[in-house]
């Protein structure tokens, strides 16, 4: 949540600034700033998005080869130009951006007051920027040192960086719970929550770990220390992503750009870790562990969001290939209420962003019991990735849009090919049975591209629909999760309020609310409970209810029932979802486009949860 971006070097600041933050939009845009220092500290910010700063800085000169800039996600203190970031400390001499939040902000704020503080925001942040220059004022010292030293009163989590009007030849910054890389460049650095800002000016970063402090110079040097005041030394990542990666590529959203990304995407999540002709599945991460692995107890897979429903789906494949138990956790719950986890459990955690507060407390909360941690995340040196003893990549690239698409769709691929390889190892399943789902799973790219030709009939089922108030999304199965992703999608970008449920559930509750207004979507390619669906679709139509079937190509019966239908192509049962939701996601997409909604940058969203 919010995103942060900083330079130094020999280059005008305000473009590198303004390109950054709107390239970091999709992380919050409640309101934006920066500050820029030339002479002095300037700084301007707007409540809104990134172009109303660009308003309020036309006509004014924006000289300055140092600077950061933020775009916000509001946490304490609602959205308006006086919380905005950056924040000026008393003196005016230091300025600060700030992702997180000070959990003891209220504590240190009254005592600053007793000092004779005054603060002009609602923020946690303006609190944290002071306290900093009290300490660097009593204490008399640098600027880092103070840093270390109040970052050590404070509880929470942060992403820091600071502007120093008496050093104009460094910026500071500080992480513990939220991300931050360092751009290396000639003689200048780029700071930045994620990437994406980055890239455009090199590929060389460091990614700062938990509770360090990093000094950049306008020389081009740079150290980091710990909190304890050890110096610590950081190998440079080269970035793998391109430019074209982060911009839209003709599309008119990113969320639409990454829905028709999939086929690709998958294929690059698969390519190298199974060949169905020599029938073989091999993740690097649980070879390594495989032995341990194999002799799980139990899994335990935790998550938020749609990665929690992609590990709904993960717990069907692992019991049903590897037949070992499962249990699926939110991680926001999962981490308070004292569960049981033993040395023999495996912990699977998933996060697109690999920045996710609560599961990165999970999975500290597991490894404390010394649970092995598999991550699966799409961020490469995310926290996660580091945090876990071993795990997988989704390959999905930059996911832009805050509606999860891509992600999903090759967080499931992970778990098909975990569930694969450990069924492998332990023979539960017949050689001949992985092969014909390891040659399916081959052909999934080439049946999305079936479906995502679809978009146009998807289309015009949109706007017939774009006036809905709620909509119904009920599965069995594999296809369960796939009505709560469906569902999600739809409440988030459209802001329809809408449900997914297990289709048998349907009586013991939500039947009440069917009627002649009530959209009611149903995932019916399951040929395992194909009779039971069909009941149910009869249940609802004697209701009145209007009917929208996904289905298997040249369904007859199902086609006679439902208002409408969505023909998919046919595939093996365990791997349905990943076809299945690809229509949902368009109907969501087009529902939300005709109804005005901005569905890279819902309302009261970001792409990355990184507080709890």
């Amino acid at each position: 949540m919010c995103g942060i971006v900083g330079y130094i070097g020999n280059k005008e600041a305000f473009p590198i600034l303004i390109k950054g933050l709107k390239r970091l939009e999709y992380r919050g845009y409640d309101s934006a700033g920066i500050a820029l220092l030339n002479g002095g500290v300037t700084v301007y910010k707007k409540a809104g998005k990134v172009s109303e700063l660009e308003k309020v800085t036309n006509g004014h000169e924006m000289l300055a080869n140092i600077g950061i800039g933020h775009t916000r996600w509001a946490t304490h203190g609602e959205p308006n130009d006086r919380n905005a970031h950056p924040h000026l400390s008393q003196s005016g001499d230091l300025a600060i951006i700030h992702n997180g939040i000070i959990e003891n902000y209220a504590t240190i704020k009254e005592e600053l007051e007793k000092r004779g503080y005054v603060f002009h925001s609602d923020t946690d942040t303006e609190v944290l920027i002071n306290l900093i220059e009290e300490v660097q004022k009593q204490e008399k010292t640098t600027l880092a040192e103070a840093l270390r030293i109040a970052l050590n009163e404070v509880v929470g989590a942060y992403a820091i960086v600071i502007l120093n009007k008496n050093n104009p030849d460094q910026l500071v910054a500080a992480r513990k719970g939220s991300p931050l890389v360092i751009g290396i460049g000639d003689n200048e650095f780029y700071i930045a929550s994620d990437a994406s800002p980055i890239i455009e000016y090199t590929k060389n970063v460091v990614y700062l770990d938990d509770q360090e402090i990093a000094v950049v110079n306008r020389n081009g040097d740079y150290s980091i220390r710990t909190l304890g005041n050890v110096e610590k030394s950081h190998a440079i990542i080269k970035l793998e992503m391109s430019l074209e990666m982060i911009e839209k590529g003709g599309y008119e959203h990113f969320m639409l750009k990454e829905i028709f990304e999939q086929p690709t995407v998958i294929a690059d999540s698969l390519r190298g870790r199974m060949n169905a002709q020599h029938g073989w599945i091999k993740l690097g991460g649980l070879s390594e562990y495989i032995n341990r692995i194999n002799k799980a107890d139990r899994f335990l897979i935790t998550a938020c969001g749609t990665s929690y429903h992609s590990g709904l789906i993960g717990e069907y494949l692992i019991e049903d290939l590897a037949r070992v138990p499962v249990e699926v956790e939110y991680a926001s719950e999962f981490r308070y209420r004292n569960p049981i986890i033993n040395e023999s459990d495996v912990v699977i955690a998933i996060s697109q962003s690999g920045e996710t507060a609560d599961t990165l407390a999970a999975i500290e909360l597991a490894k404390s019991r010394h649970a092995l941690i598999y991550g699966i995340c799409n961020v490469i040196g995310s926290s996660i990735a580091r945090a876990s003893d071993a795990g997988s990549y989704t390959h999905a690239g930059p996911e832009i849009g805050v509606a999860s698409t891509k992600a999903f769709s090759t967080q499931i691929c992970m778990l098909t090919l975990i569930a694969l390889q450990i069924a492998m190892e332990k023979g539960t399943v017949p050689t001949s049975r992985l092969r014909a789902i390891l040659y399916e799973l081959e052909n999934i790219p080439k049946k999305i591209e079936e479906v995502l030709k679809l978009d146009d009939k998807i289309k015009e089922l949109a706007y017939i629909y774009k006036d809905a108030t709620n909509f119904l999304y009920l599965g069995r199965g594999y296809n369960f999760p796939v009505a709560l992703e469906g569902a999600l999608k739809l409440k988030e970008i459209s802001y329809i309020h809408a449900e997914g449920y297990p289709a048998a559930e349907m009586k013991h509750g939500p039947i009440a609310l069917i009627d002649e207004e009530m959209p009611v979507v149903f995932l019916a390619t399951n040929q395992s409970a194909y009779e039971k669906i069909v009941s149910n679709i009869q249940e609802v139509k004697a209701r009145k209810g209007r009917i929208i079937a996904i289905v298997n190509k040249g369904d007859k019966q199902i086609k006679e029932l439902a208002d409408h239908v969505i023909e998919v192509p046919e595939t093996e049962e365990i791997l349905s979802p990943l076809v299945t939701i690809v229509p949902l996601q368009l109907l969501a997409y087009h529902i939300a486009i005709f109804r005005g909604c901005n569905v890279d940058q819902p309302r009261n969203l970001a792409k990355s949860v990184t507080v709890e």
